[in-house]
């Protein structure tokens, strides 16, 4: 009786931790799933062409990131010999290199965790403040950068 006893205890705590992981992977998929539905799939999720979207992008950098990231996308003066500096968005930096599914990211949930010193800014800007940032930072890049940068999105597999 005791070994059955240990086995449905067993049986329970592993259906309780499956179930809990679904749950995690769902509200962490929901998190993203309007971001998501913002563009479709494949083309990346930052729009640098919408004026509108730049537009808003352009003041929420000026409120939010430009302190640390520069006025100019320059980033902190010795970035890129001192961690823990704000790196520029300009070409220069290494934003480019990431898709928009890891910079929206970045952005929401900072990079603290894996770390970094950026906080997080899900908790103060909407996702769609967040794709407007990004999309102002991708608009001001040059054509090649642009087109580097979609490239990756592209093999990033639709994930933007």
């Amino acid at each position: 009786m005791k070994v059955s006893g240990a086995l449905t205890t067993g049986f329970l705590i592993a259906g309780i931790a499956v179930v809990g992981w679904v749950w995690m992977d769902r509200m962490r998929a929901s998190r993203m799933s309007s971001v998501t539905a913002v563009q479709g799939r494949g083309a990346g999720l930052l729009r640098p062409d919408d004026a509108a979207l730049v537009a808003l992008g352009e003041k929420v950098y000026a409120r939010a990131c430009a302190n640390c990231h520069g006025a100019n996308l320059e980033g902190q003066a010795g970035w890129r010999n001192r961690r823990g500096l704000a790196p520029a968005h300009d070409e220069s930096g290494h934003t480019w290199h990431h898709p928009d599914y890891l910079l929206v990211q970045f952005v929401r949930d900072g990079t603290v965790r894996i770390g970094g010193t950026m906080p997080a800014f899900g908790g103060t800007l909407s996702e769609r403040d967040i794709l407007a940032v990004l999309s102002f930072i991708k608009s001001r890049w040059p054509a090649r950068i642009r087109e580097a940068h979609d490239s990756i999105n592209a093999r990033a597999g639709g994930r933007g």
